[in-house]
């Protein structure tokens, strides 16, 4: 069998980073970086925390994104000359070495291609996810908790960090609900593809008569808030609740009242805080979480008004984007795109790399099919 003709992949992998860079336009993060490292170097920067947070998130951020993209280009480049002293030698082991290669750079610039199709307001932002059960009882909360444990073994593989703001336990199994923070850039614009109501279908491990059961998860997620963002709430508007908190089966975590839900009286948003030590803490983090999903509601509220004015009445893509069957088959298939995977348990472990392109992919079309 023939190998592959490198001379064209490689011409093809150049062409991809080609229109990458335009795209990122590297030039500029360079400039930016060198006016962010100027303010990192100035002796008060830490005066101010929140702005010194700011300028070295992103430093950071942009510092990785320009060395990811530097590497790739560093790696078609040499394997150009991998190949080509391989073919003069006539080295079949350099070959099978520089087919595995470019099969590993097709891969990793085609995930560095979807990221540059992730424009939005607040793509490059960090994600607040909150995951809630729904129709299916006790196998509704163990899928919730499948669903959250799927999301940090994604991130895990990514190296980005997770921080739990709330889980709440189901009396018998699983969750009733979670939410919690991925602090990655662009972890907003990857992960909102995800929104929607995904829909497990297997025999129940919780059904003494193996009876196949169907069960509904809902899954939500909204951008982190920066420093920029313009969000006020007054204090009269929102109820604090405290209560226990509880970890699974119901049972105590503490003993103290620490546990904290506000309610947003003018919009019914409900939010919760527990995994803190301290009452105050835990109120501090859910107004972080409220303060997100206002900005979101915020945002979805100024959407539907520009659908209503276009005449847009077709619903939300985000529902009922995912089907996960374990029986009498195994597949998982998401309904928007037709993307899909024969193997759910990698999924489940976390490889859903997969189905996050195709869905952005999959939006950015949409999107351009709404704008004309």
């Amino acid at each position: 069998m023939a190998g592959p003709d490198y001379d064209t992949e490689i011409k093809h992998l150049q062409a991809t980073l080609n229109t990458i860079e335009q795209v990122l336009d590297t030039a500029t993060m360079r400039s930016e970086v060198a006016d962010l490292e100027q303010q990192v170097a100035a002796p008060d920067l830490w005066d101010d925390q929140e702005n010194a947070q700011r300028v070295t998130g992103r430093l950071s951020m942009l510092q990785g994104e320009l060395e990811r993209f530097e590497q790739l280009n560093g790696r078609v480049e040499d394997l150009g000359i991998m190949v080509e002293l391989a073919t003069e030698e006539a080295d079949a082991d350099s070959l099978a070495e520089a087919d595995g290669e470019l099969g590993r750079l097709q891969k990793a610039i085609e995930a560095l291609e979807v990221r540059t199709l992730l424009s939005g307001e607040y793509d490059a932002r960090e994600a607040l996810v909150t995951i809630r059960s729904g129709a299916g009882g006790v196998d509704a909360a163990d899928f919730a908790e499948m669903l959250m444990r799927m999301y940090v073994r994604w991130a895990e593989r990514n190296k980005y960090p997770v921080e739990v703001f709330d889980t709440s336990y189901a009396e018998e199994a699983g969750l009733k609900s979670a939410t919690f923070a991925i602090h990655a850039p662009y972890a907003y614009g990857t992960l909102s593809v995800e929104a929607g109501t995904h829909r497990l279908v297997r025999i129940s491990p919780f059904d003494n008569q193996g009876r196949r059961q169907t069960s509904f998860a809902a899954v939500e997620v909204v951008p982190v808030l920066e420093q920029t963002d313009e969000i006020e709430i007054d204090e009269n508007d929102i109820k604090v609740d405290v209560y226990r908190s509880s970890g699974p089966g119901g049972q105590s975590v503490n003993t103290t009242d620490s546990a904290v839900r506000l309610t947003h009286l003018p919009t019914g948003v409900v939010v919760s805080c527990q995994n803190e030590k301290s009452q105050l803490q835990n109120k501090a983090a859910a107004m972080i979480v409220l303060k997100a999903k206002l900005l979101a509601l915020k945002k979805a509220e100024e959407e539907a008004h520009l659908r209503d004015l276009k005449g847009d009445v077709a619903a939300s893509w985000g529902d009922q984007m995912r089907n996960y069957v374990l029986n009498p088959y195994q597949i998982v298939k998401d309904l928007r795109t037709g993307y899909e995977t024969g193997n759910p348990q990698a999924v489940f472990d976390g490889e859903i790399d997969g189905f996050l392109e195709a869905g952005i992919r999959w939006r950015r079309g949409a999107d351009k099919a709404e704008q004309n």
